[in-house]
């Protein structure tokens, strides 16, 4: 058993108690039993990398102790995003 540590940078912290061979989807059911938010509308990511549900903590070598992130409700993501400037002249 290890303890993931995951805040949702608005002052919540949220401690789970899984296996290492759980998948990124049990967490997120774990996460969801705590916050009473849906398992489908919850985000898992460290830094910008945002893990994908089937994939277990293992292979993404989570363990005990280690904190994430977590966003609820979160808006798509913008890939290939770029700001853009143009110049007058």
């Amino acid at each position: 058993m290890i303890e993931v540590v995951l805040n949702d940078r608005l002052g919540k912290k949220v401690r789970v108690k899984c296996n290492e061979d759980d998948t990124i989807g049990d967490l997120k059911k774990l996460v969801a039993a705590q916050t009473g938010t849906r398992a489908d509308k919850i985000r898992i990511q460290k830094w910008y990398n945002v893990y994908k549900d089937h994939i277990t903590l293992k292979d993404y070598e989570i363990h005990d102790g280690m904190g994430a992130r977590y966003a609820a409700g979160y808006p798509p993501v913008l890939k290939g995003w770029r700001r853009t400037t143009k110049h007058i002249r």
